[in-house]
């Protein structure tokens, strides 16, 4: 028979799962609910009461796992942008020419705002704020997806593949905003396109920029 300790110990840790589980779906209700409401009116607009609303939780759920709407919305920015910089990695593994491997990384761009739509457009009208409290959160993530696509440009550099005169920073980050920017427009005038008419378009694009 299992003593009066182990039965507690099993019981925290069974406790201990549960909580981390609702905490896990609470955070992402709250993580949709704000991503819906600040592409339908904006950060300033939306408030924590509405998000609270939509997500369906109670107001004093989003003080418990945020000190301010600021700070719920720092997280959703870490929560869904960092997994990119892992992404983009993976897909220029896939190839071993500086050409293909750039092809691979606008692929797996064009997928990654696909599969995450509301978040991209948070990303692109947030990218370029200095004011928020977010920023540094944003910059470093978005950087280490750009790293990526840095390291990737200065081998084509170094191989001949590219343009030898390329600012490798600069054209790192005009791939990464043509790709975002490119994938806005396919949603909006596009839509009825698949990814598979898409993505050897902007393909195209974008090694053509780098090949100069």
């Amino acid at each position: 028979m299992a003593s009066s300790c182990s039965v507690r110990a099993a019981t925290i840790a069974t406790e201990g799962g549960y909580v981390t589980k609702n905490a896990d779906k609470t955070r992402a209700l709250l993580f949709d609910a704000a991503l819906e409401l600040i592409g339908e009116q904006g950060f300033t607009g939306t408030t924590v009461d509405q998000i609270v609303e939509r997500a369906g939780v109670a107001k004093g759920t989003v003080y418990y796992h945020f000190r301010s709407k600021a700070e719920l919305v720092d997280a959703l920015i870490g929560e869904h942008l960092a997994p990119l910089s892992e992404r983009l990695s993976a897909a220029a593994a896939t190839a071993t020419e500086p050409t293909e491997q750039l092809a691979a990384l606008v692929r797996a761009e064009l997928e990654f705002i696909r599969d995450d739509r509301a978040f991209a457009k948070l990303l692109i009208t947030e990218m370029w704020r200095e004011d928020r409290v977010w920023r540094e959160t944003l910059v470093m993530l978005s950087d280490r997806a750009l790293a990526v696509l840095r390291k990737v440009i200065a081998a084509g550099v170094a191989s001949g593949d590219f343009s030898a005169d390329l600012d490798v920073r600069l054209a790192a980050s005009a791939v990464f905003g043509l790709v975002a920017t490119t994938a806005l427009a396919w949603f909006v005038a596009y839509p009825d396109r698949d990814i598979e008419m898409m993505a050897p378009q902007v393909e195209r694009l974008a090694v053509g920029a780098v090949r100069g």
